[in-house]
């Protein structure tokens, strides 16, 4: 199926590893023009020759902080400079600190907020004028599971990502005009480096392995096994494709049928 992503601008936030590497990776095989964006020079270096080497589509980088307001401006206008009108924005980000309530004080609070929603908040706003000048646009803000079942020990997550949620909701309703279409995806047990971190913390706590800990874990999600990111990045690229016509507003978490909630 030809998603019409061909030579489209693509903008994903957070890209050097992990979901956001894997969403990069899966855009640039549909031939999409791909921008990453990450803190680390030398990761996104190896992130787009790899990429490049995979697909053979156009890729570039911008390194930058994703608190840094300059930095996401400069990403945008990096992108719409190199690749022309950016037609889809995946917005993606680190998770904050794992802990309990009386943990944080405000600045991990502040800081927690920064990363978490207000990135993607700045990302949007960067974004809509190339989108509507171009005639419309996709965008996709990654979150977790945790916006349909909390996650212990992860208090800042579970309340800013719920943030994103009643921002992309929001959004939904009033970019509908200018055929912007806004969603969210949140990831359950993808395995990647930061769900391998949490579950070392969450095993060291119970008196387990990590390994065993995932074994165990696995036990839970009805197919049996943590997905991949390559399995996560192909609804995103639909989602963020012209071949998405009537999804907006939506949230939808890639689980393998882990969260029982609706």
């Amino acid at each position: 199926m030809d998603l019409g992503l061909r030579d489209r601008a693509v903008l994903v936030m957070a890209s050097s590893d992990g979901i956001g590497k894997g969403v990069a990776l899966e855009c640039a095989r549909e031939g999409a023009r791909v921008m990453l964006f990450a803190r680390r020079e030398e990761k996104l270096k190896e992130v787009q020759k790899e990429i490049n080497n995979l697909t053979h589509s156009e890729t570039s980088y911008v390194v930058g902080d994703i608190t840094n307001p300059l930095d996401i401006e400069r990403a945008v206008s990096e992108t719409i400079k190199k690749f022309g009108p950016i037609y889809a924005l995946i917005n993606n980000t680190g998770g904050p600190a794992a802990g309990t309530f009386e943990k944080f004080t405000d600045k991990d609070w502040q800081s927690a907020f920064e990363l978490t929603l207000l990135s993607f908040i700045r990302t949007i706003r960067s974004v809509l004028p190339s989108m509507k000048e171009n005639g419309g646009g996709r965008i996709v803000n990654i979150t977790s599971s945790s916006v349909k079942m909390i996650l212990d020990n992860l208090i800042l997550s579970n309340t800013f990502r719920m943030g994103v949620v009643g921002l992309t909701k929001t959004l939904s309703s009033e970019l509908g005009k200018d055929n912007i279409l806004v969603n969210v995806v949140g990831p359950g047990k993808i395995l990647t480096e930061r769900v391998n971190l949490l579950d070392a913390i969450r095993a060291e706590k119970v008196g387990l392995s990590r390994q065993e800990y995932q074994k165990r874990a696995m036990q839970t999600i009805p197919l049996g096994r943590y997905g991949t990111t390559e399995e996560f990045a192909k609804l995103i690229v639909f989602l963020c494709s012209p071949a998405n016509t009537y999804i907006t507003g939506q949230t939808i978490v890639v689980d393998g049928g882990l969260v029982k909630a609706y």
